[in-house]
């Protein structure tokens, strides 16, 4: 009779753990530091910053706050537009501004990109390149335009010239840090795998710095469109840089900030252009 008790205790079925308390998902805050937002909002938001722009542009001059000499309105800045295509064969321009900006950021990333990528690897190289390429980094690329007249005239090779100093001292630069700034773990690993000197060049500092550069040649292509404007202000008869200063010249501000715009239409096109290449070339960096 005295283990009744304890069989029956044994046989009784173990309590049921508790319920974990259900947690509801925490709510995203629109404004809360470093919270991603969706690609429809991000489009959203970037077309709204361009309808205010314009809505303010439109009731400044529309509305007499601003004398048309000085800001030409949104139809009138259309109208001149038209006539630029119309008229004045300005799709000859925008032809030429894209030769030379592309020649110019070509043929300094074909000379910058390699030259970054030894400063970077070799610290001998960095010691002897560094110091003038930082020099020149800081000079602007306007400064040098009364000499490259004078070394190659008025003709393309001044213009693309200007565009190749202002681009091709930022790229060294910036390439030679991307390659340097390479994860030691995986040299030393491919150390120990057997590499030598030539291979850890090859297979792990060039393609472990091979997105960066690319960023970094996007970056630079914006630079570049600057520049082109700098080098058609002067001694220039093509080009949007030369439709501008027509423009000033006869007060015209509806076709200046036309070209304005079409410069920023064009620049902006080729960053999503290079962007979508980016991703699709190096879509494992993402990783």
């Amino acid at each position: 009779m005295s283990q009744m008790p304890s069989a029956a205790v044994a046989a009784a079925p173990a309590p049921r753990p508790a319920a974990a308390p259900v947690v509801a998902p925490a709510r995203r805050r629109a404004f809360a530091p470093l919270e991603p937002i969706g690609t429809r909002a991000r489009v959203l938001l970037g077309l709204a910053f361009f309808v205010v722009f314009v809505l303010v542009w439109a009731i400044a001059t529309l509305g007499g706050f601003v004398p048309p000499t000085f800001l030409a309105s949104p139809p009138t800045m259309v109208k001149e537009g038209w006539l630029l295509f119309t008229e004045y064969g300005f799709i000859g321009d925008i032809g030429m501004t894209v030769w030379r900006v592309f020649g110019g950021f070509l043929l300094a990333a074909v000379f910058a990109v390699p030259l970054g990528i030894a400063m970077g690897t070799w610290k001998t190289v960095e010691a002897f390149f560094e110091p003038f390429v930082s020099f020149c980094r800081y000079l602007p690329a306007s400064a040098f335009i009364p000499l490259l007249i004078l070394w190659a005239g008025l003709g393309e090779m001044q213009k693309l010239l200007v565009i190749f100093i202002g681009s091709f001292f930022q790229i060294v630069l910036m390439v030679a840090v991307t390659v340097g700034g390479a994860r030691r773990d995986l040299v030393e690993a491919a150390y120990t795998l057997g590499a030598n000197s030539r291979g850890i060049v090859a297979r792990v500092l060039i393609p472990g710095a091979a997105p960066g550069i690319a960023e970094t040649l996007r970056l630079v292509l914006g630079w570049a469109w600057t520049y082109v404007i700098v080098a058609e202000l002067i001694g220039s008869s093509s080009g949007i840089g030369h439709m501008i200063t027509d423009s000033q010249a006869l007060l015209n501000t509806g076709q200046i900030i036309f070209g304005i715009i079409v410069i920023g239409v064009i620049g902006l096109l080729s960053d999503f252009a290079f962007k979508a290449l980016n991703r699709r070339l190096f879509a494992w960096a993402a990783l």
